[in-house]
């Protein structure tokens, strides 16, 4: 019997499905997901992804099992696991969505064209988000996004099943060598997915603005929404869909709930804009987006200042209260993100790729485009973005007046009086002595940090490079939609970006 073979990634619905819909036009198909031990092997690759994605997969297999189908698991490398299907039952065609992942899965869909074309079999690849493959210019790309949200959501008519699918349960072992699994974080499958933009929509939207800066407000105000979108439990089609609707739904006067949502939408842009850059020029996951930078930071790269930060043991207690509590539950809202990236770049002098991977595999919703972009970004190496320099003693002040958040996620902070709790450092040394010493004396690493960047950014070689870097991975917002999207993001001062695939 002639099928279709769909080839799920990081989609992991059946709802909104692109090449599910389309393969299922042509007959018969066939659902298969494959653990790629190279895939799995790459420093971005953490436990508490691997597991999301087997609850997922559980919740998916679950559906297609109601329609009559399944999920079948595969383990290996993508071109000998096609062998093999190819080998037990020749399919019609492959079906799955484009990926903007990292180098590994970019090099492994280069392999998976190489077989496809070796067997004379088409593979039918689908847009997963409003990102442009071969975009010819920048200019063409917000068209392109509305056009892709606007358009109807795809869901499978009369699905026909493979009649040699296994009826064997999902299961699927998880590489012995992944780590950190955070005991709070988020669990995966659509049915959650939907539950968390419900409540998000029709109440916790009303904090969104003004809520997602503090790290106390953030957890509730924050869609939560960027894990689900991150590996394909909902659309980000859908979510646009059923935002704009609810927001056509309120009455003008709920003013507070339409700029919450209102906001929401710009930041769903957003999101897309990132992956793009990632898409249009995939060496930014390695390489400074302008080469001007190049070794500002690499060849000084200390590695007991990176252990410090890891272990939130930097001595600044609005930072290590950030990273204990991402590395419980997986999750830190964006303020905080930028602020870890910025401690990271700036007093401590780190390079952003070893940042990077270690914050890919503590955050549940990494987004490869987004986390690189916004590395890049937060770190000075762009060189079209403003620089952005977070001080982690005003953030606590201004994010955590009275202490709560800190409090909560270092039990040493618990006995330091509220004069003391931002600055321990300038206590008497007697009550300080059990607490972790700054790694540097934050005002003065800080103020030369800037000074080496801004010294570079004002050389003529830098000069000259920024307008290429404009070129290819600048915004194209129109005016009119600009000044819009400017009103309806102050508040939320781009809190969305850094791996917030949602919020």
């Amino acid at each position: 019997m002639s099928y279709s073979l769909v080839w799920f990634k990081r989609d992991l619905r059946w709802q909104d499905h692109a090449a599910l819909a389309a393969a299922a036009q042509q007959g018969a198909v066939r659902c298969i997901y494959v653990v790629e031990p190279e895939i799995w092997a790459q420093p971005d690759a953490a436990l508490q992804h691997f597991e999301f994605v087997h609850e997922s997969l559980q919740a998916l297999d679950q559906q297609l099992r109601l329609l009559g189908g399944c999920i079948e698991i595969h383990t290996g490398a993508m071109p000998e696991v096609l062998n093999a299907i190819w080998a037990q039952a020749p399919f019609a065609g492959l079906y799955s969505h484009e990926e903007t992942g990292n180098g590994a899965s970019y090099a492994r869909d280069l392999r998976v064209a190489a077989w496809c074309r070796v067997q004379g079999v088409l593979w039918h690849e689908f847009a997963q988000f409003g990102v442009v493959r071969r975009l010819k210019s920048r200019n063409q790309w917000q068209a392109a996004w509305e056009k892709h949200m606007a358009a109807p959501v795809q869901n499978p008519a009369n699905l026909q099943f493979w009649p040699g699918r296994p009826s064997a349960p999902l299961a699927m072992t998880a590489p012995s060598h992944l780590q950190h699994n955070p005991p709070l974080r988020q669990r995966g499958g659509r049915p959650l997915a939907l539950a968390t933009l419900h409540s998000f929509l029709h109440a916790r939207s009303l904090g969104y603005r003004g809520g997602i800066s503090s790290p106390l407000s953030a957890p509730d105000a924050c869609s939560r929404l960027s894990a689900y979108l991150a590996w394909g439990c909902i659309s980000m089609r859908e979510v646009v869909q059923k935002t704009r609707a609810q927001l056509a739904q309120l009455p003008e006067q709920a003013t507070r709930h339409r700029g919450g949502l209102s906001a929401f939408i710009s930041r769903l842009y957003w999101h897309c804009h990132f992956i793009q850059k990632l898409e249009d020029e995939p060496a930014i996951e390695w390489h400074n987006m302008h080469c001007g930078y190049d070794d500002l930071r690499e060849l000084a790269f200390n590695q007991q200042h990176f252990e410090a930060l890891k272990e939130a043991r930097t001595g600044w207690p609005m930072v290590d209260a950030s990273v204990t509590m991402l590395r419980e539950t997986g999750w830190l809202n964006f303020r905080m993100r930028a602020m870890l990236v910025s401690v990271a770049a700036y007093p401590l002098w780190l390079h952003w790729r070893p940042v990077g991977e270690w914050l890919a595999t503590q955050f549940l919703d990494y987004e490869p485009g987004i986390h690189w972009s916004q590395l890049q970004m937060q770190s000075g190496t762009t060189g079209i973005n403003t620089t952005r320099v977070y001080n982690p003693v005003k953030q606590a002040q201004d994010h955590d007046p009275h202490g709560k958040f800190v409090r909560r996620w270092l039990p040493a902070m618990r006995g330091v009086s509220d004069s003391w709790l931002f600055e321990p450092w300038l206590m008497p040394a007697p009550a300080y002595s059990s607490l972790p010493q700054p790694v540097v004396d934050l005002a003065s690493a800080t103020r030369e940090a800037k000074q080496r960047l801004h010294a570079l950014r004002k050389t003529p070689e830098v000069k000259a490079g920024k307008a290429a870097v404009v070129e290819k991975h600048a915004s194209r917002t129109l005016p009119a939609a600009r000044k819009k999207a400017k009103a309806a993001s102050a508040a939320s001062s781009q809190q969305l970006g850094f791996d917030f695939s949602s919020g």
